[in-house]
């Protein structure tokens, strides 16, 4: 590599104002001499979740430690970017006017809940709680979600607004996926999720429950053109689970892709409150799918082979 670590990445600006400009940044990427990546014989997809200004630390809704998760998966791309064919980042997308955020609910004083606050089919059914509008389909909706063993309905700090800067990529993380796309002449997959009021995304395939029963078959598709998918984001209590959660009951027969998921767990972290069972979780995906949980600084894409 002709280009250091420090041109892409600003340690002391994550979850901070991006101050390097794009152009400049992918003007020292096009004199780079690493191949493009349809030439790669082994094809390795990264999957970066929700790496978001409003999870980092100083976000509207953060994630304790996401700086130094995007310090570790920002090295462990340029350490791996002649290995990593395609890149894929999912992006949380909202409105203020949604279930899961305050001002869809009132209590019977006409105040909004508090974040944090979990929403029960049986509080909406006594008037505990009410939706300011779509009654019935807001009580479907958390009825749906007890009924096929969904996470309850949780109350979340207004983030990742459309079009505000809290949704955007957070800027050092944007900046090595960016270079990598110019350098490996490969198209960054932008997947945005989260956008119907009446639902919760936190996994990339699907929603927690809704009506059309969306599911993202055309992405669950492509990972089996991949021999490694390694996978990163915030948070690992939430969206990060629920998508491996997903990819893994999608292929739950198919152990031969479930065992190609690489889990770097030293660049997600839970929210708080959330750890004990996030673990648990996780110990399970790699029971039962043999996925594969590592650490960005001990995992090498040329050492390991699926």
């Amino acid at each position: 590599m002709k280009t250091s670590f420090e041109t892409i990445v600003n340690l002391q600006k994550i979850g901070g104002p991006n101050t390097i400009k794009l152009n400049d940044l992918l003007a020292h990427a096009s004199i780079e001499a690493i191949g493009p990546s349809s030439d790669d014989n082994e094809r390795v997809l990264f999957l970066g979740i929700d790496i978001q200004n409003d999870f980092m630390e100083n976000g509207e809704l953060s994630v304790p430690n996401s700086h130094k998760d995007v310090e570790n998966v920002t090295r462990f791309l340029y350490n791996h970017l002649d290995r990593i064919t395609s890149i894929a980042v999912s992006i949380d997308t909202h409105q203020p006017q949604q279930i899961f955020h305050p001002s869809w609910w009132v209590d019977e004083n006409g105040k909004h809940p508090e974040p944090l606050t979990i929403i029960t089919a049986r509080e909406v059914e006594a008037g505990k709680w009410k939706p300011v509008k779509n009654y019935a389909e807001s009580l479907e909706y958390v009825t749906n979600l007890e009924q096929f063993g969904k996470k309850q309905l949780c109350i979340w700090a207004y983030h990742c607004i459309q079009g505000t800067n809290g949704a955007a990529l957070e800027g050092q993380f944007s900046n090595m996926i960016h270079f990598h796309s110019v350098v490996r002449n490969s198209e960054i997959q932008k997947i945005v999720k989260g956008l119907e009021p009446l639902s919760e995304m936190y996994g990339i395939i699907k929603p927690e429950y809704d009506r059309n029963n969306y599911y993202n078959q055309e992405f669950l598709e492509s990972l089996k053109t991949y021999d490694k998918i390694v996978v990163a984001g915030e948070a690992k209590s939430h969206c990060v689970l629920e998508s491996i959660k997903q990819i893994t009951e999608h292929y739950k027969d198919n152990k031969e892709i479930t065992s190609r998921i690489f889990l770097l767990e030293d660049c997600m972290s839970p929210i708080p409150g959330f750890e004990r069972v996030t673990e648990e979780e996780f110990s399970l995906l790699e029971k039962h799918y043999d996925v594969n949980i590592v650490r960005s600084s001990e995992f090498s894409l040329a050492d390991r082979k699926v």
